[in-house]
Order: C-alpha cells, then sequence, then structure tokens
C-alpha cells in the first residue's frame, strides 16, 4: 500500500500534506495529555511492530505495494491518536531511511494507513465490542473484523488517489503524467490482493493479539477506554 514517488501529483500530495499537518499537531497535543506512563513503552513498541510488519510486502501490479499494517492493534492498545502517531513514525522512518514509500508521498501513505486505517479500525471496533467486558470473546470478534475492513478501506483510499491521477494530470494529448491507470483498474488491483490476502493476516494478527492479552494483560485493553478519542 506504500505510494512510491512520482505516482500522485503535487495537487494530491500537498493535499494530503496539508490534511496530516493537523492530524500530527492535534494527535501529540492528545497524546500529551492523554497517555499514560505505562502506555509510552506501548507506543515506541507499536511503532515498532508496524515498521516490522510493513516490511513484509508483496508488490502488486502499477507500482505500489500489499501488506498488513497493525494500525488498528495499535488502536485498540493506545487510541486512535497515539496509534496514527505510532504508525505515521513507522512510515516515515521507512520513507526516510529505506526508500519504501515515496518522501513526496509521506502524506499520503500517512493518510492512508495512520489516519484511514486507525480512525477506521478504532471506530469499528469499540461499535462491535460496546457493552462487552474486556475478556469478552466478542472482543476478539471486533478485533477481527475491524482489522479486515479498515485494511480493506485504506486500501480503497490508495486506489481512488491512484485513480484519480489520469484525471487530475495529463498533457494535451490526453497521456497520463502520474500513475497511468484509471479508477476502476487501481481499485481491482488493490482490493484484489487486500481483499483476498493481506485484509486476513491483519485480521488475524490483530484477533490473537487481543485473546493473547485477555488472558495475559486485560489491564493493556482497559486503559485506552479511559481516553476519549
Amino acid at each position: 500500500m506504500h505510494i512510491p514517488d512520482g505516482y500522485l501529483g503535487p495537487a494530491t500530495c500537498g493535499v494530503t500534506y496539508a490534511v496530516m499537518f493537523p492530524v500530527w499537531l492535534i494527535a501529540s497535543k492528545i497524546v500529551k495529555k492523554t497517555l499514560k506512563t505505562k502506555q509510552v513503552p506501548l507506543l515506541a513498541i507499536s511503532a515498532a511492530f508496524s515498521f516490522v510488519i510493513m516490511m513484509f510486502n508483496i508488490p502488486i501490479p502499477g507500482g505500489t505495494t500489499g501488506h498488513a499494517v497493525g494500525a488498528v492493534l495499535a488502536a485498540i492498545l493506545l487510541g486512535p491518536w497515539a496509534a496514527c502517531i505510532a504508525v505515521s513514525v513507522a512510515l516515515i522512518i521507512q520513507a526516510l531511511l529505506f526508500g519504501d514509500g515515496g518522501i513526496t508521498a509521506i502524506g499520503a501513505n500517512c493518510f492512508n494507513m495512520a489516519f484511514v486505517e486507525v480512525f477506521a479500525g478504532y471506530y469499528i471496533y469499540r461499535a462491535i465490542s460496546a457493552g462487552s467486558t474486556i475478556v469478552s470473546s466478542r472482543r476478539i470478534v471486533a478485533a477481527f473484523i475491524a482489522g479486515y475492513l479498515a485494511l480493506n478501506i485504506a486500501a480503497l483510499s490508495a486506489s481512488i488517489m491512484f485513480g484519480l491521477q489520469p484525471v487530475l494530470h495529463k498533457t494535451a494529448s490526453g497521456q497520463a503524467l502520474y500513475c497511468p491507470y484509471g479508477l476502476k483498474t487501481a481499485v481491482i488491483a488493490m482490493l484484489s490482493e487486500h481483499l483476498l490476502v493481506f485484509g486476513w493476516v491483519e485480521a488475524i494478527i490483530t484477533a490473537l493479539v487481543v485473546k493473547y492479552l485477555q488472558k495475559q494483560d486485560p489491564v493493556l485493553l482497559k486503559m485506552q477506554e479511559e481516553v476519549k478519542a
């Protein structure tokens, strides 16, 4: 799902950076006020986990990649704002040090994975698990569904960015200047991989970790619920 340099035009890159800068600012302020001492190491671990799991990516036709993100798990454990920071840090390090995702596309990649996926997954999880106890099996089901749906929502967001490029940026003769694939092709290429493979990986990992924590350290699952999103 990492978007490389040269696939998005300056307008799209500029808009996504303009959206993410205030999101990062708001997130940093909220995290500073609400993150508990015990959660600080968890924030670093979540960023590291997201970084590692995103390194296992498979090329998708059209120039991007498919992979799990770990964003929903971070949101469940830390709340959406702290998770946004954790995943953003992982994405920025990957772009700057490993060339995984373009520097001009950092805003777009963070929008899709650190904002869209994080918040979609968090609220899907909260909606399904509402009213259940911390050790309820419904929490595991909620984590599974949230992980699967949120990753695919993020993939859809990325595919829409790709699909809009031939419309927004083309020569007088109609040749695309950036991503050459139309909306239909981009959506099919992105969603087919994530619906069939990577969404399940995200779902299984998220559910298994929630199940493990229910038995070993349910306090970690409870702390974030005291933080208002």
